[in-house]
């Protein structure tokens, strides 16, 4: 089921609980999104290929397939549409195992509707591209991201990562060798520092420094937090 008249784009959200769907449906809406509805996980893919919706809201407990398994399959083929999960566990395994797979953010079950609707809308400002005057490309080390087009190279290599795993990157680059706590990158990248552990940043920075290998140019600073330098 799609709503019509998508002003900012149509979401994906694969929800069982036909009460939580409708409530994120109508939320989504409210805020001039297209919203498209899945019940089942096998459907959800099928509708996330076929729509190329520019966000997924993926419940983590689906019948037919798990969300974290449609997120993997898509990250698997290239699709790197932003992956916001909803589970009822506030597990931290559960947080990590999804995060690893390329989600872009994480919601906890019960959640107000409107902070599910500020993080696909936080999301999307980030996959949007940077503000005017820093959309320069930045070289640290082996490493070149370039705002302007989201791409990142190291040692002239593409690397592909998610659109929070390059808003992650970006944030460290734009000064590098400046020390960001877990606290200020979660304000400056995710937005909402009071709602998220700082686990979340180790994760993100764990998956940033795989894809980059031997080029990594972000530091760890045993009590404070990371920084870019060559």
């Amino acid at each position: 089921m799609t709503a019509d008249a998508p002003q900012r784009g149509l979401v994906l959200v694969v929800e069982d609980e036909p009460a939580i769907a409708d409530l994120v449906r109508l939320y989504l809406a409210r805020e001039g999104f297209g919203v498209h509805l899945e019940r089942d996980g096998t459907a959800g893919l099928a509708a996330a290929r076929r729509l190329r919706p520019v966000a997924c809201v993926l419940d983590i407990a689906l019948p037919g397939m798990a969300g974290t398994e449609i997120c993997r399959r898509l990250r698997g083929t290239g699709d790197w549409t932003p992956v916001i999960f909803l589970t009822a566990r506030d597990d931290e395994v559960d947080r990590v195992v999804g995060l690893e797979l390329g989600a872009d953010d994480y919601v906890t079950k019960p959640f107000s509707p409107r902070e599910l609707v500020a993080r696909v809308r936080a999301v999307l400002r980030r996959t949007g591209g940077a503000p005017e005057g820093v959309d320069r490309p930045r070289t640290v080390g082996p490493v070149t991201l370039d705002p302007a087009r989201r791409t990142v190279t190291a040692a002239g290599s593409p690397v592909q990562l998610t659109s929070t795993e390059f808003d992650l990157l970006a944030h460290l680059m734009a000064r590098p060798g400046r020390v960001f706590t877990r606290e200020e990158l979660l304000a400056g990248v995710w937005g909402y520092a009071a709602h998220a552990g700082t686990r979340t940043v180790d994760v993100h920075v764990a998956q940033v420094r795989a894809k980059l290998g031997d080029a990594g140019v972000i530091r760890t600073h045993r009590g404070v937090g990371y920084a870019a330098d060559a």
